[in-house]
């Protein structure tokens, strides 16, 4: 008798748990760049919320000073004072340490798949521009947050002090002897305008919520989003540095 060959088999493939799949998911860069999305989506919600409730300054001291009060104040009696603002900037901490965890871990997975570099580098010019800006803008708008909050919410850098009524801290913050001030601003929210423009239309493309051929519609939005944001934010700082607000 002879002996019949053995037919080699393919092990089966390993079925993952169920507790496996969605870390797994997660930690993919699939699932990166959809932690990407969500984040930034809540954190230009933020925006457009924060930027209406700046505009409030043009319509006088008490107006924006009540605005800023009714902020810290939502909610009474049913919840405590300030805990509904408390918990809001929780939420964008959170939000932020996310997009910007999820950020490097891309750019560090992007190294690990390409550790030689090209001799001629494919990347066309708008991808290299789409990585400086969400990469050094990024940066640059942390480091701006960071001194937003120290001198307009808690008044640690600004001329007032912390006690000032709101709008008393925006019109000294921006007086014309500090023009460096109202330069800087305007040079980060230009950033945040131009990170916003590409987040925008990232987020569509991989959240799924837009086929190809709608894309150049998308970049409009992206595009009017932008510009509406930094224009509405852009206009406190330059109209008190020129005279208009006092």
């Amino acid at each position: 008798m002879s002996r019949s060959t053995p037919v080699a088999t393919r092990p089966r493939p390993k079925t993952p748990s169920p507790a496996a799949g969605p870390l797994k998911r997660y930690r993919s860069s699939v699932g990166k760049k959809a932690v990407m999305a969500v984040t930034g989506a809540i954190l230009v919600l933020f925006l457009i919320a924060h930027a209406i409730g700046n505009l409030k300054v043009f319509l006088g001291r008490q107006d924006f000073n009540h605005y800023s009060h009714w902020l810290r104040s939502v909610g009474e009696p049913a919840i405590p004072h300030r805990v509904f603002l408390t918990a809001l900037e929780v939420v964008l901490t959170v939000a932020v340490l996310l997009h910007i965890w999820a950020a490097v871990s891309l750019a560090r997975q992007a190294r690990r798949a390409r550790p030689v570099r090209y001799a001629a580098r494919p990347k066309t010019h708008e991808h290299r521009y789409a990585t400086h800006v969400m990469r050094y803008g990024g940066i640059v708008i942390v480091l701006f947050v960071i001194w937003h909050l120290l001198d307009l919410t808690f008044g640690a850098v600004n001329p007032k002090g912390g006690n000032a009524q709101p709008y008393d801290k925006v019109i000294a913050d921006f007086d014309p002897s500090r023009w460096y001030i109202t330069l800087f601003y305007v040079v980060a929210v230009i950033l945040v305008g131009l990170h916003l423009r590409h987040g925008l239309f990232s987020a569509v493309q991989t959240l799924g919520w837009g086929r190809q051929r709608r894309y150049p519609a998308v970049r409009v939005v992206a595009d009017v989003v932008a510009a509406l944001l930094v224009i509405g934010f852009v206009s406190v700082p330059v109209m008190v540095t020129i005279g208009v607000l006092k």
